[in-house]
């Protein structure tokens, strides 16, 4: 079997690992191997689609109504606001 040495590993990282390898009864290289043979068994599992991390993150949109009632709700929702009508002149 070969053998795979890897260098310059964040101390986070590692102490990380170690407690992964402990947790599951195995050495930091049994751990490490199992990793590997995981992510190579199935990358495409692994592969962060950005639709669906929003997705996941936002939530669905669940409401009955439609499209049209939801614009007219929020429109007759809306209140005229003098937040910036000041005299600074910034928003004039």
């Amino acid at each position: 079997m070969a053998n795979l040495q890897v260098k310059d590993i964040d101390d986070k990282l590692y102490a990380s690992l170690k407690e992964l390898a402990a947790g599951d009864k195995r050495s930091l290289s049994q751990e490490v191997v199992y990793i590997l043979e995981k992510y190579l068994s199935s990358p495409e599992s692994f592969r962060s689609n950005p639709t669906h991390e929003f997705l996941s993150l936002a939530g669905s949109w669940d409401d009955e109504r439609k499209a049209e009632e939801m614009v007219a709700e929020i429109k007759r929702s809306r209140r005229n606001s003098s937040r910036f009508r000041g005299d600074d002149g910034l928003f004039d």
